[in-house]
C-alpha cells in the first residue's frame, strides 16, 4: 500500500481549521467551489470539478482534531479503497494539519499527479485561513496543460 502525506502549519486556531474541513462553506474556500453534503459521520460529501468529481463518506470526526473520509460512489478508479485523513495538532502558535491519502494500490503517474495537487490544495487551505482567500478549483494552480 502507498500513501500521500503532507504536513502544513497554519496560523489559525484548530476550531477554524476543523470548520474548513467539515462544512460546505469551509471546503469551498480551499478545494473546489462546488461542494455539497458535508455534515456528521455518515454524510456523503460531493466534490464537483466542472460537474463531476469524487464523493466521500465522512467516516470519523473528532472535534478540532480528526477528520476521515472514505470513498463513496463516484471516485477515480485508483481512489477506490483509499482513505483521506486530516489530523490536527497545535503548538499554541499554529495548527498543524497532517494530511494523508492512504491505501493506494500502486504508485503510478496518477498518484504522483494527485500528490502534487494535494500540495496545491493544502497550501490553498493555509491561504484561506491565514489571508481569507484560498485558491479552490477552478482558481487553483494548474500543474499540467491538459
Amino acid at each position: 500500500m502507498y500513501a500521500i502525506n503532507h504536513r502544513v502549519g497554519i496560523q489559525a486556531p484548530s476550531e477554524q481549521v476543523y470548520e474548513a474541513l467539515t462544512t460546505n462553506d469551509g471546503l469551498m474556500k480551499w478545494w473546489t467551489n462546488d461542494v455539497s453534503g458535508a455534515g456528521d459521520v455518515g454524510a456523503v460529501i460531493k466534490f464537483r470539478f466542472n460537474g463531476s468529481g469524487p464523493d466521500f463518506k465522512v467516516a470519523k470526526l473528532v472535534a478540532n482534531n480528526t477528520v476521515v473520509w472514505q470513498h463513496s460512489g463516484n471516485v477515480p478508479e485508483a481512489w477506490k479503497g483509499t482513505e483521506i485523513s486530516f489530523q490536527l495538532s497545535s503548538d499554541g502558535q499554529q495548527t498543524f494539519v497532517n494530511f494523508s491519502h492512504s491505501n493506494w494500490q500502486q504508485a503510478t503517474d496518477f498518484m504522483a499527479h494527485c500528490n502534487t495537487k494535494w500540495t496545491v490544495f493544502m497550501l490553498s487551505l493555509k491561504e484561506a485561513l491565514e489571508s481569507g482567500q484560498g485558491k479552490p478549483f477552478p482558481n487553483d494552480i494548474s500543474i499540467d496543460h491538459s
